[in-house]
């Protein structure tokens, strides 16, 4: 080929669109509307492809005596039954402690515990057989703790309580001039993913299987699979192309399903597939944990915290899963945006007969703010200031040595204060202030309530090791490229942000590059998609690697121009010169090019946080790269004879840095207030006193957000300075840190509340129309 025959003139730069940092549409936005976007369950199943169904425990907790395996093997249908003596390695699906059973074994320890499986030749059939539980499980009743303050009353956790401490809080405590002792509550959260938990597994040849699983964590899945089987882990190839949600629900609680489905698929030697019906799911998983709390602060006559000692305690359920690092997010976020001199923080992660609870978007962090940020709203109005006002006095500051948090990290780039004072001025705060104090003067039955919360959220798992990622490029001799790498899709656009950073990375317009489905025999060892770092490690692992490609390149499309690398421009699909805006080499034709040089057209790329350290004794050290900012206003209308409320408004200003999506972030922050809005409203978890069932199973019982609940007016923007840390293209992450805004609403309830009864107690969340009509009257809330 001629090298003057691939020169061609370069369009003007005006015409050159930039990739990253622009909003571009879901990569399978189209596929989701027109409903071709295939799950788990939408995969083709193979012929003679058989089907699971769990037999859950009858009793919350008991003795296991057996399982009526002849009376199951005679029902219509069933090929096998599966108890825990039929796993051949081991009977564990917990994630970090091997406390928690894929099937119970001598021990009942929740009402809904899987204790066999059967398989059946029809979907119907198993669940059927299934059913059947509390005929066929022979077992002895146990008394239940079903309560995390019964748990915490008789000392029984999942994991060795938690201190974290700053200073001397007793002495603190007792030189304040003033004083609040009190406690406060918050319920859990069902994740809701429109997806359940499915694994599809299928045996290969030589000894090995395929899992099809909808998961967050497709490495562990592999690993879990193949210690329940005995296997080495090579045997194991864990896909996932995409999620229909997840929100942490299938970080590790997907291990069960996709264990039981492998263990029959193997023993069988046919596919078997396990979905779970929504009452299933809900009775097997756990969900975000619950709260109690209990705080003795002090603090001044200008609202200034002096010092806190709090209990933390958590609802964990029967076994460890993921509670301990929840624990520990939670304490590392109590301060929230805070300046806290003397603090002794106590977290218990207590043991109950009831689903294990696992992560949920914000780990912790969530529930650890939320005290605060009730602690200082009842400071406020206890002193008669305005909440806001007491919040900003609080606030972490460069100047005193108040930026330092108690667990030793230097709170730096701290954005809180100008995004406060943008957000309270754009919001018409004050005079909006004036004018529903008016309103309340002067309306009996209707009230309204506003209210101001910040968030300081930090960004990394708190375990080390785990910030690390993979990624896989390859660049076909056409000039296209395929990314995958080690993140899990589940609506976020996770890779829709990879694409437009490899995209960019080599000077392509988004078209050009796709990214395949998560698999573990492409990238391995993988962390889970959590913790809001997805495109912060695949972001920097895919580009390392695209870089490296282009790095290669780059030699030879100098040689090819005529020009020295370093003042080679990458962009629009073109190669082109620095001063020389005359010609240009289109990247298709450099990689035919390369190709026929034997230039190594595909590359792996890593990336590992820097930086980061944390002590688990001490709870001190570095545990995250960087912190997000964000603030929100809402303002609620409530009427005193039902206890019923409106989200009239809500004003949010987030900080994601330099935005690579601003479109799918802004998603992001609209969606994550009003998940985090339904947590603190509707969604209500109840579980029977005597026999420990979850009453709130199926969506006619539990209260999920529905276009109803959103705000009639909602405002959200994005704050648009790029990050101080070195992150993918100074981006920030945004999938957990906008969970906290709707703190606001609850607040703003709260505020409303007061108008009518000033000492009225903090409203326990979630805060239903009952609890808010119970503390508009005084009186006991359900």
């Amino acid at each position: 080929m001629n090298t003057r025959d691939t020169l061609t003139t370069p369009p003007p730069a005006s015409a050159i669109t930039p990739v990253a940092g622009t909003s571009r549409p879901h990569e399978s936005a189209a596929l989701h509307v027109s409903g071709e976007a295939r799950y788990t369950d939408d995969l083709p199943e193979l012929r003679g492809t058989l089907h699971a169904a769990l037999g859950l425990s009858p009793v919350a907790h008991g003795r296991l005596l057996g399982v009526d395996r002849e009376a199951l093997l005679a029902l219509p249908g069933i090929v096998a039954v599966l108890t825990a003596e039929d796993i051949p390695g081991e009977n564990n699906c917990g994630p970090l402690l091997h406390d928690d059973p894929l099937l119970a074994q001598g021990t009942l320890s929740y009402l809904g515990q899987p204790v066999f499986a059967v398989i059946a030749t029809d979907r119907h059939l198993a669940r059927r057989a299934a059913a059947q539980a509390a005929r066929v499980i022979r077992h002895e009743a146990l008394p239940a703790v079903l309560t995390a303050r019964e748990a915490h009353a008789a000392g029984q956790y999942v994991v060795p309580p938690m201190h974290l401490q700053r200073g001397d809080a007793a002495a603190a405590l007792a030189a304040a001039p003033l004083r609040w002792q009190g406690e406060w509550s918050v319920g859990g959260q069902e994740q809701f993913y429109l997806e359940g938990q499915i694994s599809y597994a299928l045996p290969q040849e030589d000894h090995g299987l395929l899992l099809h699983c909808s998961t967050q964590h497709p490495s562990e899945m592999q690993q879990l699979v193949a210690h329940a089987l005995g296997w080495e882990s090579h045997r194991v190839q864990v896909q996932c192309r995409r999620m229909g949600g997840g929100f942490g629900g299938k970080e590790s609680q997907s291990a069960l399903f996709a264990c039981v489905a492998a263990l029959a698929a193997d023993r069988l030697q046919r596919p078997v597939k396990l979905r779970l019906d929504r009452d299933d799911d809900f009775l097997i998983t756990g969900r975000r944990h619950g709260f109690d709390y209990r705080w003795d602060v002090g603090y001044d006559a200008e609202g200034r915290l002096l010092a806190a000692e709090v209990d933390l305690i958590a609802n964990c359920g029967h076994s460890a899963d993921l509670s301990a690092p929840v624990m520990t997010r939670a304490l590392c976020h109590f301060d929230n945006a805070y300046w806290l001199p003397h603090v002794a923080l106590h977290g218990f992660c207590a043991r109950t007969n009831t689903q294990s609870n696992t992560a949920f978007r914000g780990f912790g962090g969530p529930q650890g703010a939320l005290a605060m940020e009730v602690i200082l709203d009842g400071i406020a109005r206890r002193l008669g200031l305005d909440p806001a006002v007491v919040r900003q006095r609080n606030f972490y500051a460069d100047e005193g040595g108040r930026n330092t948090t108690p667990y030793g990290q230097v709170v730096e780039d701290n954005l809180m204060q100008p995004l406060t004072t943008q957000l309270l001025q754009d919001c018409d705060y004050a005079r909006r202030r004036a004018e529903i104090a008016a309103f309340n003067a002067g309306s009996p039955v209707l009230k309204r309530g506003l209210a101001f919360t910040p968030l300081k959220f930090g960004i990394s798992f708190n375990v080390v090791h785990l910030n690390q990622a993979g990624a896989l490029v390859h660049v076909y001799t056409d000039g296209s490229v395929l990314v995958n790498h080690g993140g899990t899709e589940m609506g976020q656009g996770l890779n829709t942000k990879v694409a437009q950073v490899v995209a960019q990375t080599l000077g392509l317009p988004l078209s050009a590059v796709r990214a395949s489905a998560t698999d573990t025999s492409k990238v391995a060892n993988t962390s889970a998609t959590a913790a809001s770092t997805g495109a912060d490690l695949n972001g920097k692992a895919a580009q390392d690697a695209a870089r490296r490609i282009r790095d290669r390149l780059a030699p030879l499309a100098a040689e090819l121009l005529g020009a020295p690398a370093d003042a080679l421009q990458w962009s629009d699909g073109r190669i082109g010169v620095a001063g020389r805006p005359e010609a240009a080499l289109p990247f298709g034709q450099l990689v035919q090019q390369a190709y026929l040089r034997r230039i190594q057209l595909w590359s792996e790329g890593f990336y590992a946080t820097p930086g980061l350290h944390w002590n688990r004794q001490t709870l001190q050290g570095r545990p995250f790269y960087y912190f997000a900012f964000g603030a929100a206003v809402a303002e609620v209308l409530v009427d005193t004879l039902t206890g019923e409320y409106r989200v009239l408004r809500a004003d949010a200003l987030h900080d994601v840095g330099q935005s690579l999506n601003p479109a799918l972030d802004i998603g992001q922050v609209e969606g994550a207030f009003v998940q985090g809005q339904g947590w603190l409203t509707t969604e209500e978890l109840r579980w029977h006193p005597q026999s420990g069932k979850l009453l709130t199973h199926a969506p006619s019982t539990y209260k999920i957000p529905t276009a109803n609940d959103m705000p009639l007016d909602f405002r959200v923007h994005l704050f648009g300075r790029p990050n101080a840390a070195d992150s993918i293209h100074r981006s920030k992450a945004v999938g957990e840190p906008p969970l906290l805004l709707p703190f606001a609403v609850l607040l703003a309830l709260q505020d409303a509340v007061a108008s009518v009864r000033p000492e009225a107690p903090p409203l326990r969340a979630p805060a239903t129309a009952e609890r808010v009509l119970a503390a508009l009257h005084g009186f006991d809330s359900p």
